[in-house]
């Protein structure tokens, strides 16, 4: 048997003293699959030491573990990830030091490996300091992902937060205005301020922005369509939000 085409050897570790050696060693873990309803003492060690580390962990039944490995996985698979995660706190407050207005960009449940990376590819040329995204409900940050991005992932700081909301919510209090991106709006982009310190809210390719996080936003801002489709793409359409954020940076 040999690995599924979309998951690179390189990218996974599998086995319990494999998955624990790699959580104890502190390396970079994208999140852990635990075979359902397997009563294994050190299974449930690698679940608590997940818990203990703000590692995300599903529990998941045999079938798609093997769909990922059919090798002797013996019940846990750890995915590594391409990249550091960062301190958003860091981040902020670096900006701050540096006496510069922090850009950050906010992805809500952005789930396709190539919109993620076209979205951090973009992100990097357009200056943003820091990109965040939620723990559960985000793509994989592997080597699709740093493929897409065309390298950016390496240089985009990468914060992922446990809730979306509090992370907002730290923004806010931080004095970045929050804009959401939605086709819900009716305020045009194109008369936003975004030379203040500024998040941009972007939403999932499937149903947008969960609507606890749009009644956060400081302004719902709508990007102006001229044909019959309803919405852009969401690597587009961050883009041209991004883009008219260097604009206005770029004119003043």
């Amino acid at each position: 048997m040999h690995e599924t085409p979309q998951t690179s050897t390189r990218e996974l570790i599998f086995g319990i003293h494999p998955v624990l050696e790699t959580l104890n060693a502190g390396k970079e873990i994208e999140t852990v699959l635990v075979q359902r309803d397997v009563r294994n003492p050190q299974l449930l060690e690698i679940q608590q030491l997940c818990k203990t580390l703000s590692v995300p962990m599903q529990l998941v039944p045999l079938e798609k573990m093997n769909r990922v490995t059919r090798k002797n996985h013996q019940g846990v698979i750890a995915f590594m990830s391409a990249i550091q995660y960062a301190s958003l706190d860091h981040i902020i407050s670096e900006c701050y030091r540096q006496g510069k207005n922090p850009f950050i960009l906010v992805l809500d449940r952005v789930t396709d490996v190539r919109n993620f990376g076209g979205i951090v590819r973009t992100a990097e040329c357009a200056g943003v300091d820091a990109i965040v995204v939620p723990e559960r409900g985000k793509a994989r940050i592997g080597g699709d992902a740093f493929k897409t991005s065309a390298g950016a992932l390496s240089r985009v700081p990468i914060c992922r937060e446990k809730n979306l909301k509090d992370a907002i919510r730290f923004l806010k209090n931080n004095g970045l205005q929050v804009i959401a991106c939605t086709e819900k709006a009716a305020f045009p982009l194109y008369k936003v301020d975004f030379t203040e310190p500024t998040a941009i809210l972007a939403g999932s390719e499937e149903d947008g922005i969960q609507p606890e996080h749009l009644q956060q936003a400081d302004l719902l801002a709508k990007i102006p369509l001229m044909g019959k489709i309803e919405s852009l793409n969401v690597s587009v359409a961050v883009g041209v939000m991004l883009y008219e954020a260097v604009r206005q940076k770029i004119g003043q």
